[in-house]
This record gives C-alpha cells, sequence and structure tokens, in this order.
C-alpha cells in the first residue's frame, strides 16, 4: 500500500495502492469517500485512472446499497483465460495468423459487429422475456442481446494467443455484457437519480446517485445486474469456445487445462470486517485467498495469471490490467503508427483502422496501442500484497475489437 489521504471533509480515509493518480481520478476518490453509504475506506488499486463516476481500479463497500456507477455500464465485463498442452517453441508465425484469421471469421469483432441469428442458452429465452416489463427492456434489446452472445464489442476488449514463461501456450480473452448491460446501468443510474432528489440524499457527486437495497428499485437492480453477469460469462465462455476451436484447427494435437472465467465490474453482498457489505468493484478483480485471477497488461505488452492473497484492506481485491495513461483521444493524437508499430514487433496483429467518429473521425485509431498504458510490471510489482504471480505472459497473436 503505497499512501493513505484523509481530508477533514472525507468520511471516510481513501487507502491506494496507485503510486501516480491523475487529479481527476484523485477527486472521484474524494467525492466516493464523502458518500453517505461507503463503508471504512475507498481502496484504489495500482492500474487506478479516472472513470465515470467512480475512478476505474476502484473499490468500495456500501452499507445496504448499491451505487450503479460504481459498477459501471459494461457490467460484467471481465476475463478468460486456459491454458493448453501446446509448448511455445512449438508455435509458427504462419500458425499464430492461421489461429487470428480463423477467430476474425467465428467471432464477431468490433462496435456494432453481431451474429446475423440469434444464439441462445437452454433457459435463456425465458429468462431474456421475464423483463419484459422491465422499463429498460425493449425488442431491440432482446434483439441485440440474442444476436450479440459470443461477440467480443470494441475498444479494450481483446482475444490474445499468449506465450507463458511456463514454457505453454495461453489462450487470453477480455469482454463483457455487451449491449445488455449498458441498458440497464443507465437505467438503475437514471432512476437512483430521481430517488436521491426525492430522499434529498446528501451525495457529493450526482454520478454517484445510489438504491437502497430494501428499496424495489436496488431489488430489481441486484436481479437485472446479476442476469447481465451471467450473461457476460456465457458471452466469454462462448468466445473461448470458439477460440478453441480455432486453435485446434491449427494445432490439432492441442489440449487444455481448466478455464478461469471471472468478472472485474461488478457489485456482490460479503463480509468485510465483520459486517455484511455491498464490495463494488469497478475495474478491479476478486483476490481472495488462493483465489486464480487475470490481470492483462496491454496489447504489446505482458499479462499475468495471479493468484490471490486476501488482504482484507483492499477488499480483497487487485488491479483488472495495466491502466490507462493517456486518454483515447489523446493517444490517437499524441502517437504515431510508425512508433505503434515498432512497439508490436514479433507479433500478429492487425494494423491500425480509421476513428469512425468524434473528433480524431478520419484519424489512424491508435487508442489502443501499447504506450497508451502504464507499465504492467510497476503495476504488478505494487501489489505483490495482494497477489502473487503465477505466470507471465507475453502476446503472440492479438485479435482487438
Amino acid at each position: 500500500m503505497e499512501w493513505i489521504k484523509q481530508e477533514d471533509n472525507f468520511r471516510v480515509p481513501v487507502k491506494s495502492w496507485c503510486k501516480d493518480i491523475e487529479d481527476g481520478a484523485m477527486d472521484q476518490a474524494a467525492d466516493l469517500a464523502q458518500h453517505p453509504a461507503v463503508f471504512r475506506h475507498v481502496a484504489l488499486m495500482p492500474d487506478c485512472h479516472q472513470g465515470y463516476g467512480m475512478p476505474i481500479g476502484g473499490v468500495i463497500a456500501c452499507t445496504n446499497t448499491v451505487i450503479p456507477n460504481a459498477v459501471g455500464v459494461d457490467i460484467g465485463c471481465g476475463m478468460g483465460a486456459v491454458r493448453t498442452s501446446i509448448e511455445v517453441e512449438n508455435t509458427t508465425r504462419e500458425q499464430l495468423r492461421e489461429v487470428v484469421n480463423m477467430i476474425k471469421k467465428t467471432v464477431p469483432c468490433g462496435e456494432g459487429k453481431a451474429h446475423k441469428k440469434e444464439q441462445t442458452w437452454e433457459g435463456f429465452e425465458d429468462d431474456i422475456d421475464s423483463y419484459s416489463d422491465r422499463k429498460w427492456f425493449s425488442a431491440h434489446v432482446r434483439d441485440l442481446a440474442c444476436r450479440n452472445l459470443g461477440t467480443l464489442g470494441g475498444g479494450n476488449h481483446f482475444i490474445e494467443i499468449q506465450a507463458g514463461d511456463d514454457n505453454h501456450v495461453w489462450l487470453m480473452i477480455h469482454s463483457g455484457s455487451r449491449h445488455l448491460g449498458n441498458m440497464i446501468a443507465r437505467f438503475y443510474n437514471d432512476r437512483a437519480l430521481e430517488l436521491n432528489r426525492k430522499f434529498h440524499s446528501n451525495i457529493p457527486n450526482k454520478d454517484l446517485a445510489f438504491l437502497p437495497v430494501n428499496t424495489q428499485e436496488g431489488q430489481d437492480y441486484i436481479k437485472d445486474m446479476n442476469f447481465a453477469l451471467a450473461y457476460a460469462r456465457e458471452n466469454r465462455q462462448r468466445i473461448m469456445d470458439r477460440f478453441i476451436d480455432a486453435f485446434t484447427s491449427v494445432y490439432k494435437d492441442a489440449e487444455f487445462g481448466n478455464q478461469v472465467n471471472i468478472h472485474h465490474n461488478y457489485a456482490a453482498l460479503e463480509n468485510h470486517f465483520g459486517k455484511n457489505v455491498w464490495v463494488h468493484r469497478k475495474g478491479a478483480t476478486s483476490a481472495k485467498q488462493d483465489e486464480t485471477g487475470i490481470i492483462p497488461g496491454s496489447m504489446g505488452t505482458s499479462s499475468y495469471i495471479v493468484k490471490g492473497l486476501g488482504n482484507i484492506e483492499s477488499f480483497m481485491s487487485c488491479s483488472h490490467g495495466a491502466g490507462r495513461v493517456m486518454g483515447r483521444m489523446q493517444a490517437t493524437r499524441a502517437l504515431t503508427p510508425e512508433e505503434c508499430d515498432k512497439a508490436m514487433e514479433g507479433i500478429v496483429y492487425d494494423r491500425w483502422s480509421k476513428v469512425k467518429r468524434g473528433k480524431t473521425k478520419g484519424m489512424v485509431d491508435l487508442s489502443e496501442a501499447p504506450q497508451a498504458y502504464k507499465d504492467i510490471d510497476a503495476v504488478i510489482e505494487a501489489e505483490l500484497d495482494l497477489i502473487k504471480p503465477l505466470v507471465k505472459l507475453r502476446p503472440l497473436g492479438v485479435v482487438k475489437g
């Protein structure tokens, strides 16, 4: 733990594992420290950076309360990984390219990319139709939820082939609940705002509007959030199944170990410091004693398979990745394709695309370049009291959304 911050206007202190925290993220942490529902302290992971309402890489515990924006709009965003039996020296660039090309044929990747036909799992259609009375539900939401199952999405979501320092090839994915989680999150944040105005709640920032769990709105959010979590987990599983199919089409003798499939945007009822509280992890991973976790770097740098140490001071949590040092537009404007290509030397990937909308429309999109992220090794070093690294991975092939 790097430092503890306590101001006169804070209800609880801020405990940070983040060495150099940007002003915007610290301002958001200060708002959380003044929030009437936050319990014990605010915990900031070493990948912490400014988010919406709450910093990404932040962990809070709340008493009888859930805060939609402390979970975020991509409910259930998370990671999946599996070790293969293939040894690193038995791969070639040509084989890796073949796997990457196969993935792109079977997994829709990118914003707005979906299956043409509805996808489903046993009971899913009945489950999603049971939400037809919710105001966030519509025929359009249902259609996208069915066609988005097993799709990657855009932004920082990825599918990667990794070389482990255990000499095994690993498969890793990063994706979430797609449009479904976004609709649920935005709807309940609006409901929280309405309730907080009605209650005359003393919240430091309207982006941290909350729902008491003993209200109908609070119970509905918890139920709907858990549905989005199940959807996100199934989405990652579908992607991993297609990933394994693509990999075994090239490496026909490959065998696979136990899969890891975890969230890093969610809230859960847990017991900490002798009290049942709603722990919100926004861009943070559960790191209970001996729990397996995944901490990815950027598309050009190392990632880690880790084991949790159950540190109570972080509410048994750790970072969810490297964390950004450049905003998306900032990276696109400040970096050049040549320097980004150099950072990706030796890795199979597709060249940079163009920005499709916004102030940088038409420019080469460098928002996910390695230089836009913190040093993953420094992030890991800062949280060695939270996790134990088990396997260090380096990227061999990358598919981005």
